[in-house]
């Protein structure tokens, strides 16, 4: 097994609603929603790279909180290790750019979604505690 693609992806809760989005046609695991988020660059922690992907995935500006969780997950293309954290949108109006939607959903609501297989993990203890 290769070492481990660094990702990380931002849990934006509100209320009793957690933030899902959906990758767009032509990217990976097109049509799979997901916690929003990237890779950690040479030289990020895992919180500056969150803040930087989001600034580029949604055109906002968040604070990044708590770690959730993380799961490795061994894809056909790759193997993911994903660490999410809890945010909070500072500043900024939702704006996406590498999904082509983004809903609001509720823990049953998102059981209903087709998540990306290590967002899942993520999605149920985040479910938990709401």
């Amino acid at each position: 097994m290769s070492s481990p693609i660094r990702v990380v992806g931002a849990v934006f809760v509100d209320g009793n609603r957690f933030l899902a989005c959906r990758k767009a046609a032509g990217k990976s695991l097109a049509g799979m929603w997901e916690f929003p988020g990237g890779k950690i660059e040479l030289g990020e922690t895992p919180e500056q790279a969150l803040a930087r992907e989001i600034k580029e995935e949604l055109s906002v500006t968040a604070t990044v909180g708590d770690k959730v969780t993380t799961t490795i997950y061994e894809y056909d293309f790759a193997t993911i290790e994903l660490t999410t954290f809890l945010c909070t949108i500072e500043s900024g109006d939702l704006t996406l750019s590498d999904h082509d939607a983004s809903r609001w959903v509720s823990p049953a609501e998102a059981q209903e979604l087709d998540w990306a297989p290590a967002d899942i993990p993520a999605v149920k203890l985040v479910s938990s505690r709401l």
